[in-house]
């Protein structure tokens, strides 16, 4: 469940970092790409850091 959510979370962050960078109205997609893109990683690092193993 929390590698689905994590998996999910990247794919739109990066996403909205694509669509935010190729159009400049839509800028403010580039900062909530960036904000999920850094929930993601360190939702990534506490699970590495824990040593817990999801399915």
């Amino acid at each position: 469940m929390n590698n689905t959510l994590l998996i999910i979370i990247a794919v739109i962050a990066v996403v909205l970092l694509l669509v935010g960078g190729l159009n400049q109205a839509l800028q403010f997609l580039l900062y909530v790409g960036i904000i999920l893109l850094v929930i993601a990683l360190i939702l990534f690092i506490v699970r590495m850091l824990s040593g817990r193993r999801g399915v």
